[in-house]
């Protein structure tokens, strides 16, 4: 078993998306923690740095400037407005990164997903998280107290949109327990991984045990 777990692999892109409260930044914490493998694609964006925030860690914080010449160039995988502000995944490391079997968690929207689909499809898994209702959705977002009533009833009713796309993702998690949902984010993970298509040393080491 030991040798199997040696063989190459290569590398996913692995996405998830939900409303905003949900929980995929959570469950993304805590699978960045669990798992040593998992490496987490840090977006630009021309939003503000919020507190705490550290620019190469959670986002790069950049320009409109900045932002507008790297779409010129094609430097980003995919990029979006949301909220009145840019998001965009940088391309750099990720092309070689996936070549060397490394693994890139992406916390982004479904229109992220939409573009990074069309540009890449092959080594992308998607999961959309899930409330378990509308109810307990503005719940969490209440219970946050960091944002007005106003600003609450934008992000419910951009909620109701993206819950719409849920078919176009791989799989589909409710989000009603938090370490039950993040359970099945790994079981998913895992079994992603055996992939035949993505074991590129099978080839190499079943003609070896054919001889």
């Amino acid at each position: 078993m030991a040798q199997h777990n040696q063989l190459h692999r290569r590398g996913l892109m692995f996405i998830l998306s939900s409303p905003s409260g949900a929980g995929k930044t959570t469950i993304s914490r805590m699978l960045l923690k669990a798992d040593d493998e998992m490496h987490l694609s840090v977006s630009a964006t021309t939003r503000p740095a919020r507190p705490n925030e550290e620019d190469g860690v959670h986002y790069h914080f950049v320009s409109d400037e900045k932002f507008d010449a790297m779409v010129r160039e094609d430097n980003f995988y995919e990029w979006a407005h949301v909220f009145s502000h840019r998001y965009g995944t940088p391309k750099g490391e990720i092309r070689t990164g996936l070549k060397q079997g490394k693994d890139y968690l992406f916390d982004i929207d479904w229109q992220g997903t939409q573009q990074l689909y069309q540009k890449d499809q092959q080594d992308i898994v998607s999961v959309f998280i899930l409330p378990p209702s509308l109810a307990e959705l503005r719940r969490r977002l209440e219970t946050r107290a960091a944002d007005s009533a106003e600003v609450i009833d934008s992000r419910m009713e951009r909620a109701r949109g993206e819950i719409s796309h849920w078919a176009e993702y791989d799989y589909v998690v409710i989000n009603d327990d938090v370490d039950e949902c993040f359970r099945q984010v790994r079981e998913i993970l895992n079994a992603e991984r055996q992939r035949r298509t993505r074991q590129t040393g099978l080839i190499g080491f079943v003609r070896e045990l054919m001889k």
